[in-house]
């Protein structure tokens, strides 16, 4: 089989590697599509903290079970998405119903090979059926999953201002799922581009670029009381350290963002405001659910966040032009 292999940073290769051959209690996927994301572009840069090279990327992924143990309720043809967050069942996140952040958690396409070929084989428990969603819709399960999990974090609720930073497919995600938790709720980025793309198509009403004015602003709009949660998605630790800033006294601040470095806050202005601060890692089986439920009832506008598609065996040459495209790109999807 075929498959996208980044061997170093800015070094990605088309590779002929046996098919995997699958075990007792995995299934055999056919991959369809996967989708592209931040994490993807961070090992594309050499900047992901887990990795290792070598590594076939791909974690938002869609297929057809090609196989399957006998007697499991998934069957030959149909179509699924995957949790690529595979936990030991042992530690004590596992322990306490927290598999996502497991100990020693191997994710798909980062501390493992993942699904950026043609054929995967993972265990059953990962794999998630979606009904009549389309294999493009499922390859976004995942990334809106991440954000479903930060806003469950977050514990949002309809009395709550939200500050989302970061417009890019996990911040919006982050937004959807703020706004359907009956948060009122306002997406922060650098680019205009995007967020006047997540104002007029995908259905986040308040926005605001980020600048100089950017605190004045939100003060002004908040009697100077600033949100209940703030949510960091950008991936930038100037941005991560200056986001407490806009959190209220008695408010959270949950970091979704991963980055290689070191936060620091003004210890006064964490400790008066009485913050709770939260980190959100990866999502659970729960999150996946919910999600799909949620594009299932037509709440999700996947249409709007589908904005690029390109083949498989392009990938090596098209990866350079995406991240510079990242102001205009919401999701770009590989089709297989």
């Amino acid at each position: 089989m075929k498959a996208i292999v980044c061997e170093r940073p800015y070094e990605l290769a088309v590779e002929e590697r046996s098919a995997p051959v699958r075990q007792s209690g995995e299934v055999l996927i056919r991959i369809r599509r996967i989708g592209l994301c931040g994490t993807d572009y961070h090992i594309y840069a050499g900047n992901q903290p887990f990795l290792e090279y070598p590594r076939v990327m791909g974690h938002e992924l869609a297929g057809e079970v090609a196989e399957v143990d006998e007697g499991s309720p998934l069957v030959v043809g149909q179509i699924v998405t995957v949790n690529p967050y595979l936990p030991c069942g042992q530690c004590i996140a596992c322990r306490k119903g927290k598999p996502n952040c497991c100990m020693f958690v191997s994710v798909l396409g980062v501390h493992r090979d993942g699904g950026m070929c043609e054929t995967l084989s993972v265990p059953e428990r990962a794999v998630h059926p979606v009904g009549a969603l389309t294999v493009d819709q499922a390859a976004m399960v995942e990334f809106l999953s991440v954000g479903a999990h930060a806003v469950r974090r977050g514990a949002v609720t309809a009395s709550d201002r939200v500050l989302v930073f970061g417009a890019g497919p996990i911040g919006v995600g982050v937004a959807l799922f703020a706004q359907l938790a009956g948060g009122t709720v306002t997406l922060v980025d650098t680019s205009a581009q995007r967020l006047a793309y997540a104002r007029d198509h995908v259905g986040i009403a308040n926005v605001a670029e980020a600048g100089e004015g950017l605190h004045a602003a939100l003060s002004a709009a908040t009697d100077a009381e600033f949100f209940d949660v703030v949510f960091d998605a950008t991936g930038a630790i100037k941005a991560m350290n200056a986001g407490l800033a806009y959190v209220a006294h008695g408010g959270r601040y949950v970091l979704v963002s991963v980055v290689k470095g070191e936060l620091s806050f003004a210890d006064p202005e964490f400790h008066k405001r009485e913050t709770t601060l939260l980190g959100s890692r990866n999502a659970t089986d729960d999150d996946f659910r919910y999600v799909i439920e949620s594009m299932q009832a037509g709440l999700i506008p996947t249409k709007a966040l589908n904005t690029h598609s390109l083949p498989l065996l392009d990938a090596p040459t098209m990866m350079p032009e995406l991240i510079k495209m990242q102001g205009s790109i919401l999701k770009a999807i590989v089709a297989v």
